[in-house]
């Protein structure tokens, strides 16, 4: 199948035929990554994470480190 690419605001676009965007499992709004294998334009759906794996591996000690600020110092410290 052969189709134009177009311009979009400073890039360019290819409209992605109905039949293919079905078969891909893509719609409207769809997250896709886009790269490059040798000369080819490869277009690739994002899979989609669950909150599971994306909260995997945080614990409170992991989450400790990111909200650290240091010693208590005024009326925010709490007594256990």
């Amino acid at each position: 199948m052969r189709i134009r690419i177009g311009r979009w605001d400073t890039g360019l676009g290819v409209r992605i035929p109905k039949d293919i965007a079905g078969r891909a499992g893509l719609s409207a709004g769809a997250r896709v990554e886009i790269g490059m294998e040798g000369d080819r334009i490869v277009i690739s759906p994002r899979p989609r994470c669950t909150l599971d794996e994306l909260l995997r591996g945080m614990t409170p000690e992991a989450m400790h480190e990111a909200f650290d600020w240091g010693a208590e110092r005024g009326r925010e410290a709490v007594d256990e």
